[in-house]
Parts: structure tokens; sequence; C-alpha cells
């Protein structure tokens, strides 16, 4: 199990007096560990009878009309009850989650960036699709973007199927699509997000003279630079990172 969840190396997960489950929380990176403790502490509060999915989902009039401005977060928090699916959802969120944040350095301005422009995405783009619950299509939109950028990465899906990481998901489209017998929207959602953000991040920058024109705002990098106590070095390569620690991560994808 700890080899499932580990995140591709880490040396505190010796540290004396800690559980693995508890070393592996508190090796996540800021963003990922409190996206992963909403989500779990969602699931809970539903299957406890504290809330319903209806006070959760995601709706124009609810939010606009009614001022019910929770459900702009808790979209994205509910994966469904307690269950073996859920675990699953929690392992694909923290695990592709943490690899993109990471590769930031750990500096969290870059990644909460990501996730801003995603969630509002996705909210814009929900009408087209009539999805209640948006979790799914943001975690899919991150495991879109790890993908494309670790195009030598191998992985294997079952123990069965082995192939590269840009077609992770895809696989998990033909996947669900086998299991549900649905054209999954949710995961179709993700990847047209994730794709512009990769495109304007990874591709477009070395057409147009290094413009980056997805790159989070100097206001938004001194929120961060102010909470952690430093300044991130601008000269590091996120790419390059994330790579390093996807080939440490690549043979424990499954």
């Amino acid at each position: 199990m700890a080899e499932m969840f580990g995140g591709g190396g880490g040396g505190a997960g010796g540290e004396l007096g800690q559980f693995p489950l508890e070393t592996w929380f508190y090796e996540m990176p800021m963003c990922t560990r409190w996206w992963t403790t909403a989500t779990v502490a969602t699931s809970i509060l539903v299957q406890c009878h504290i809330v319903t999915p209806f006070q959760l989902f995601y709706s124009f009039r609810a939010v606009f009309m009614k001022g019910q401005y929770w459900r702009l977060l808790t979209t994205f928090l509910y994966f469904g009850p307690l269950s073996l699916d859920l675990l699953f959802h929690v392992f694909f969120l923290q695990r592709y989650s943490r690899l993109l944040e990471e590769s930031s350095g750990r500096s969290s301005a870059h990644f909460s960036w990501l996730l801003l422009y995603a969630t509002v995405s996705l909210l814009v783009l929900s009408p087209l699709t009539s999805m209640a619950f948006l979790g799914s299509p943001l975690s899919s939109s991150l495991v879109y973007i790890w993908a494309r950028r670790n195009p030598e990465t191998r992985l294997s899906f079952l123990g069965l199927l082995v192939f590269t990481a840009p077609y992770l998901p895809w696989v998990l489209m033909g996947f669900s699509l086998l299991l549900h017998g649905t054209v999954p929207k949710d995961e179709i959602l993700g990847v047209v997000v994730g794709h512009v953000w990769y495109f304007f991040s990874d591709v477009y920058p070395s057409l147009y003279d290094g413009a980056r024109p997805l790159d989070p705002p100097a206001w938004w990098m001194r929120l961060f630079e102010t909470g952690y106590g430093r300044h991130e070095d601008p000269s590091t390569n996120a790419v390059a990172i994330n790579n390093e620690i996807a080939a440490a991560a690549a043979p424990e994808v499954r």
C-alpha cells in the first residue's frame, strides 16, 4: 500500500514515530494535501448524513440567484460516497496533483493558479455538458497535463497494458466507456481544459519568444512568497523537475 501511494521518493518516509499513512499525508505539498483532505471529509459528511449531495452540486441558479456560493467549491470536492470508487478517485487525484505541484519546486503559486484556471474554466463549460459535480473533470485535466509533459514515461494499466504517458487519458476514457457503457463526458471536458493549459504553458512559449500568457500574475506570486517567506527562483525549469519526479515514480504507477 505504501508503494502504491508513494510519490516517487522522499527521505521523510523513515521519520521516527510516524505511521506510513501519516508520513504519506504530510509529504504532500500544500494544495494537494488540502484538496485530498477536503475530498475525503466531504464524502464522510455525506455518508454520515450531515450534508446531502443536493447541497453540494454546482447550479448557476442556486449560486448566483440564491446566494449559495459554497457550491462553487463543493462541486469539486464530492466524488461519491465512501467506496472503492472513491479510493480510486482519491489515488489519481493526489498522485497527479502531487506530481504537478512538486514540479514547481514545492511552491504552490503556479499550481494554485493552474487550479484556479481549471476550476473557472470547468464552471464556465459545465452548462454545455449538464454536469453537476466537477471534481472528476478537474482531476482528468491534471492527469492530461502530467501525461503530456512526460512523453517518454512508460505506464502499466492493471498489469496488462503497457503504454507511454500521453496515452493515459485515452486509456482511462476507454476503461470508463467499457465499465459504464456511456461516453465519459467528464474526462473529455477535463482533457479539453488541460490541453488549453498545456498548449499555452508548454508549446506557445517556444513559438512566440517565450511568452507565457497563462503564468500567474506578479500579485499572485507575492501572496505565496509572503506566505512561505521566500522567493521562488524564476530560472527553475518546472518541466524538467516534473520529468525527474515522474521518472522516479513511473515504475510504481499502475
